[in-house]
């Protein structure tokens, strides 16, 4: 043997002995990675591996065609190589059709899981359609206030909001639903009824609200805002002013009892639309446990339940308590036989209660502060009434509409140089008009006829409404 052939056959033996040496470490090197593998897997690990090496299909195409590759390399093994390679692409259309029909069968369990999720889907839409009567919606910032973990006092402020509605009004607040809102400001929070925002507004967390009532000895500083539950102009101040404010003649309040304030506020304002139905059944049941004959002689004999409903919303709408359920119903049972009309039984349910409305109004030492309408012009207004057939309603030229509107808002200051409520005082037979015709300019002024005045009260005429010419 010649040197060159000796040296190329050393050079053979011994690159070839490394290979084969680093094949049982390469063999150790993937046996070692699958057993780790496996230790975090919950399957056999045959069952991994065929997963694992069959799932991905492209893989063994891959492959198939390096092996190809391969065999194609001068000095390599020509058929060892093509027997690979064919046996690993028909292992890949195997694998192909497999997937195929595995992905085949899932779809179809998809459509059966949606089927059966559709033939069910009523019973998850009616849960749905449920909508909270009542809502309050805090920013983030303001969960400590309903968090009694972090002496948060709102809900105790609530319930003693509830129990005094139904101490002054006669009815049941409907449940109030508190949830927290991501898209509000972290100190602001938004009261919602039967699922629409009625009022919003931000407080600013940390600080006080502080409201001149009078003459103050000190300006305090602090950033102008406006009391949401009046629109009464204040500030915001902080903290430790707080003494400091009080002692200087502001009224200062925190931040729970502003928003309980707001939210009384708005409960009287739409009390009327609590009680459905449903709710004026509630509270009939509960008065027939007492006085089941009235009950029995008006419901449905007299009076269907939605008039006597209709009665109750409009007593409310004019923050008329209904809690003596004992007159209200004890006059309808009178007036039912003459009128089934809900705005003729409001008038007569309201005189009955006239002692009431009176000292509802009534000023600490007995006086009842109130402006009246000219003789002349009381009775262009009775005038004017039409009647449709469905009710009547007021017929006035606009012109002469909007005159009356700007004389009563002309006399309001008198009320406001006194701090007094607004009254008006006119006729039983115009009465209901003229609230109508104002309570969309002047929302705050009460109207009484001269039937719900009570006879020994006093009164102090601030005023009277006239046209001129």
């Amino acid at each position: 043997m010649s040197a060159g052939d000796a040296f190329d056959a050393y050079a053979t033996l011994t690159i070839g002995d490394g290979l084969v040496s680093q094949i049982p470490a390469l063999i150790i090197s993937i046996a070692a990675g699958i057993a780790v593998t496996k230790a975090s897997g919950e399957n056999k690990i045959s069952v991994d591996l065929q997963k694992q090496i069959f799932s991905n299909v492209q893989a063994l195409y891959v492959v198939s065609a390096v092996l190809v590759t391969f065999s194609l390399i001068p000095g390599m093994p020509v058929v060892p190589f093509l027997l690979l390679a064919l046996a690993t692409f028909t292992l890949a259309q195997t694998s192909k059709r497999s997937n195929l029909n595995i992905a085949t069968d899932e779809h179809q369990e998809e459509q059966a899981r949606l089927q059966k999720e559709m033939s069910e889907e009523p019973e998850d839409i009616e849960s749905l359609l449920t909508i909270d009567i009542l809502g309050l919606e805090l920013g983030y910032g303001m969960i400590p206030l309903v968090d009694e973990e972090q002496d948060g006092e709102l809900l105790k402020r609530i319930k003693a909001i509830r129990r005094q509605i139904a101490i002054d009004y006669g009815y049941i607040v409907p449940p109030l639903h508190i949830k927290d809102n991501l898209e509000l400001s972290p100190g602001e929070y938004s009261i919602t009824i039967k699922g629409i925002e009625i009022a919003r507004n931000e407080l600013m967390m940390g600080h006080h609200l502080a409201m001149k009532t009078g003459d103050v000895d000190e300006e305090i500083p602090g950033v102008d805002t406006v009391e949401p539950a009046f629109g009464l102009p204040a500030i915001w101040i902080a903290e430790e002013d707080e003494e400091r404010a009080q002692f200087a003649g502001y009224t200062v309040v925190d931040l729970p009892t502003v928003l309980a304030t707001h939210l009384t506020e708005v409960l009287k304002n739409h009390a009327f639309e609590f009680i459905g139905r449903q709710e004026t059944q509630k509270l009939i049941d509960s008065h027939a446990k007492s006085e089941p004959k009235v009950v029995e002689e008006l419901i449905p004999s007299l009076l269907s339940l939605g008039v006597v409903q209709k009665v109750l919303q409009n007593l409310l709408k004019e923050l008329v308590s209904i809690r003596d359920l004992h007159t209200i119903l004890e006059t309808l049972a009178d007036v039912a036989p003459i009128t089934k009309d809900p705005d003729l039984l409001t008038e007569h349910v309201r005189q009955s209660l006239s002692r009431q409305i009176t000292r509802q109004y009534q000023t600490p030492d007995g006086m009842l502060p109130l402006i009246t309408m000219n003789q002349d012009l009381e009775n262009q207004i009775a005038t004017a009434i039409q009647d449709s057939g469905q009710g009547a309603y007021l017929g006035l030229n606009p012109n002469m509409a909007q005159a009356i509107i700007n004389g009563i808002d002309g006399m309001m200051e008198q009320f406001t140089i006194n701090n007094y409520q607004p009254l008006l005082l006119c006729s039983p037979l115009i009465r209901p008009h003229v609230k109508k015709l104002v309570e969309r300019f002047i929302p705050n002024l009460v109207v009484l006829s001269h039937n719900e005045v009570a006879q020994d009260v006093r009164i102090e005429a601030l005023g009277v409404v006239e046209l001129s010419g």
